[in-house]
């Protein structure tokens, strides 16, 4: 989902595969993606004597290649003490075993974010469970769409190499040592369960992985494994925190677009997009629609089967939010199928989901 543009501190990114040194010691890193979030920002972190990575891109031959040479580069000589990933997402955890085995170097995550991580690439070879079938199903999706998430299923773990068996935890409010600098772990919700943003109070610098972005919205998505969940409202109360927890002249470090400062403004336009959203969407369910009829209100993308099952991850957030508030209600038909409608149109004897 698009929102404003926020001003950039930065007029603009190194290119694919290059590196340029921010402030002493920190070193901004472009790794090239293949979708139309065509790339992500990893970060090296130095002294004097070791390098700490932070995120790292997908598992490809490409990712590979350019690893090698930033690090026969910058690290001839140092020892890489830490890989850190922010969150459980493929292009930033993708290469993580691969450089922890290369390097003889441990990862460092959140604990919800690596044990996911495990279940998810654990998906790769098995068979398309009836459960996510039954919760696409569920949200209107039709026999060929179906037909193609059966066929793809497991595409994850196709993006990560094997993560180690083992890993150092981190939680909120942690401190840890990245190259020069002592940065605070502070952990923000919705995008991801347990996402890690990592704050340097000496050079007022956020690095904020995904969950703050300053030209798009996060992915805040349901997913067939916890049908119920309520995403969305994490992640509101995450901006709300992040919103207050920082100043406007702190340096953001996105993995996607340029770096930027004024957090306040952008969290503000965060939290004003989804409500408005959230309001379109209940006005919409005056009659009862199920979500794939609802598209065209949340997103300017058409949605085919490349991005059906974002779109509907998405979308069943946003229903869920309402949900839990009580402005709408789910109904099931006797296909399986689930319709919203909001409640003030069909009185008050109806339930909730």
């Amino acid at each position: 989902m698009s929102t404003a543009a926020t001003a950039y501190a930065l007029d603009a990114a190194p290119p694919a595969g290059s590196s340029v040194e921010i402030v002493t010691g920190l070193h901004w890193v472009r790794q090239p993606l293949p979708m139309s979030l065509d790339h992500i920002n990893v970060w090296l972190l130095h002294d004097d004597r070791k390098f700490a990575i932070v995120d790292t891109g997908i598992d490809s031959r490409t990712s590979r290649k350019i690893w090698q040479r930033i690090l026969r580069e910058c690290v001839p000589d140092l020892t890489v003490d830490k890989i850190v990933a922010t969150h459980l997402h493929p292009d930033h955890v993708g290469l993580a075993g691969w450089l922890c085995k290369s390097l003889d170097a441990p990862l460092w995550m959140t604990r919800s974010e690596y044990l996911l991580c495990r279940v998810l690439c654990n998906d790769t070879g098995q068979a398309a469970p009836d459960e996510a079938l039954r919760f696409y199903h569920a949200a209107g999706m039709d026999a060929q769409s179906l037909e193609h998430y059966r066929q793809t299923f497991g595409r994850f773990g196709k993006l990560v190499s094997p993560l180690p068996q083992n890993y150092r935890r981190i939680r909120h409010g942690d401190t840890m040592q990245l190259g020069p600098f002592d940065w605070e772990v502070v952990v923000g919700r919705g995008h991801s369960p347990e996402h890690a943003c990592l704050y340097s109070e000496e050079i007022d610098t956020l690095i904020s992985g995904d969950q703050i972005l300053p030209t798009i919205s996060s992915i805040v998505a349901v997913w067939p494994t916890e049908p119920d969940a309520n995403p969305l409202l994490s992640w509101l109360d995450s901006c709300r925190f992040l919103q207050h927890r920082f100043a406007d002249t702190t340096l953001v470090l996105p993995s996607h677009g340029l770096p930027f400062r004024g957090i306040a403004r952008r969290m503000h336009e965060l939290i004003v997009h989804h409500e408005q959203k959230l309001a379109a969407l209940a006005d919409y369910c005056a009659q009862p629609q199920r979500a794939v009829d609802v598209f065209s209100l949340l997103f300017k993308a058409e949605i085919d089967d490349g991005n059906l099952v974002m779109a509907i991850g998405e979308t069943v957030a946003h229903f869920n939010y309402l949900c839990n508030a009580g402005i709408l209600q789910r109904d099931t038909d006797a296909q399986g199928v689930h319709w919203y409608q909001h409640r003030q149109t069909i009185g008050k004897t109806t339930i909730s989901c």
